[in-house]
């Protein structure tokens, strides 16, 4: 996708993204429990979706600077998708995640479930995941956001899938859940975590 009255130039995410991909992760989720596990895990999340046939990611970039804006990952289909990304890297994700477990060792069981997560499977035929879209802080509220959504969704929806699922917070988290609902989303049920966390859960069915 090329620029177009100012907005801007979308890319499918490749491997020399990945640092600027998790800088921007992190400024866009200081407080996430993705990016305390730190930058090292992060770079091999990311990294999977460069690598795996049914990984899904595109970049923003602005048009003047080249600097990459914001970023939107997801399997096409997220059966199988963690456990070939544990089996593949297991030692890149111990290496990486070992400061965090040194820092605080009950997150153990947490990054267990982290790596292994499929975002609580809604009912109904196969969707594609959504599992992380995150934009600059200086990027917000500039339809950079909507731009990744469509066009995750148009890649996955050309792949096959029959429709998208993702999980939110469902607590402070409103700007959120309205950007869902103003794009598309339905909220299909709300969850809560083993870690007490209460998650809204949307799905996107296609036409």
């Amino acid at each position: 996708m090329s620029e177009k009255h100012g907005m801007p130039m979308m890319e499918p995410i490749r491997r020399d993204h990945i640092n600027d991909v998790v800088r921007v992760h992190m400024e866009a989720f200081p407080t996430f429990f993705l990016t305390f596990l730190g930058p090292g895990f992060l770079k091999q999340f990311y990294r999977s979706f460069t690598e795996d046939p049914k990984g899904v990611g595109f970049v923003a970039k602005d048009p003047d600077s080249g600097s990459l804006l914001g970023v939107v990952v997801g399997p096409e289909n997220p059966t199988g998708y963690f456990k070939r990304l544990l089996k593949r890297r297991w030692y890149a994700f111990c290496l990486a995640s070992i400061t965090a477990v040194l820092r605080k060792p009950s997150v153990v069981k947490r990054l267990f479930r982290a790596v292994f997560y499929r975002g609580a499977t809604p009912e109904g035929p196969p969707r594609s995941l959504l599992s992380s879209i995150a934009l600059s802080p200086t990027a917000q509220g500039k339809g950079i956001g909507k731009a990744l959504l469509a066009a995750w969704l148009e890649e996955v929806a050309q792949r096959g899938s029959t429709g998208a699922y993702l999980t939110t917070d469902a607590q402070d988290n409103e700007a959120t859940n309205a950007f869902y609902c103003r794009t598309g989303w339905k909220l299909e049920s709300t969850y809560t975590t083993p870690e007490g966390r209460e998650m809204n859960r949307y799905v996107r069915d296609f036409d």
